[in-house]
């Protein structure tokens, strides 16, 4: 039985990080973007479980619901890792000193 491959995208967006898993990440017909296609989320037990509901997964969750695929500029990807299990998924503040920059867009 073949394992399922699962990706951790990280990207920025808004100045923030993103790190999501999904199924699926290739190249797509629109020129210069990453299509990611099925988005990973946790699973959630009945109301009133103990399961601890992370307030930054949600919040995920929430603005990527009825999203099909996310096309990401691939100037805004900054890794992909194919991984065995998903992690948490999360939304981080640049670190301080950190040394990763979006590209500049030129004005005309």
């Amino acid at each position: 039985m073949k394992a399922q491959t699962l990706y951790k995208v990280i990207f920025l967006n808004q100045g923030k990080v993103y790190e999501i898993f999904a199924d699926s990440v290739g190249n797509c017909d629109l020129y210069g973007f990453i299509e990611v296609t099925g988005l990973a989320f946790s699973q959630h037990d009945e109301v009133g479980s103990s399961v601890v509901i992370d307030p930054t997964e949600e919040r995920l969750r929430d603005e990527f619901a009825g999203a099909n695929a996310l096309y990401l500029p691939m100037h805004s990807v900054l890794r992909i890792d194919r991984v065995e299990k998903r992690g948490q998924s999360k939304i981080r503040e640049r670190e301080p000193g950190e040394k990763v920059t979006p590209l500049p867009l030129t004005r005309r």
